[in-house]
């Protein structure tokens, strides 16, 4: 289940599903070519429920650590492949920017929660990925993961079903120090 959906992954990752929309938020001048040129992913290491990679997207390298949920609710429904990244792409100067990926499109204008522990992150929503609202809680956001016992993962399809996701914590602080030097 996990080496499937780290595939089903990476391969939306290099297809530029998760970065080149995350681009649209950043001003035009941040942004690079949707077509630039990227190699396959390439895994780290692997640090309990999260992995490390890294791929080359034109001349620079592109990090980020990567996990898939623990367990889905509700049971019954099709939820999609889901995951949770934290990416560094230094070649923009974007460090540690999370990011939820979902296996369906989000209702319009929705939100999705990230629950860690008692704390609330708020994402906003383009088709079937989440970003932190408020960039500036970016930070806030990574160090509550490290230092967190769980997370959860809240969202609603376009659909309007509401839908959780539970993830490990576990190797996250480590996945992360694996990728702080990327460049």
């Amino acid at each position: 289940m996990f080496v499937k959906s780290t595939v089903l992954a990476l391969s939306l990752v290099l297809a530029g599903a998760g970065i080149a929309s995350a681009q649209s938020k950043k001003p035009a001048a941040a942004q690079q070519p949707a077509a630039a040129a990227s190699t396959a992913p390439t895994r780290i290491q692997q640090f309990q429920a999260w992995g490390a990679y890294s791929y080359k997207q034109g001349n620079s390298t592109v990090c980020y650590v990567l996990s898939v949920p623990t367990e889905k609710k509700p049971a019954g429904i099709d939820h999609g492949e889901n995951f949770f990244i934290v990416s560094q792409r230094p070649g923009q100067n974007i460090s540690y920017e999370p990011q939820a990926m979902m296996g369906y499109t989000v209702k319009d204008a929705s939100k999705i929660n990230v629950v860690i522990d008692s704390k609330t992150f708020v994402m906003f929503t383009k088709d079937k990925a989440g970003w932190v609202e408020n960039a500036a809680q970016e930070p806030a956001l990574v160090a509550a993961m490290k230092g967190g016992h769980s997370m959860t993962v809240n969202a609603t399809s376009r659909k309007g079903t509401a839908t959780s996701y539970s993830y490990s914590l576990a190797g996250i602080s480590a996945s992360l120090k694996q990728i702080e030097s990327c460049k």
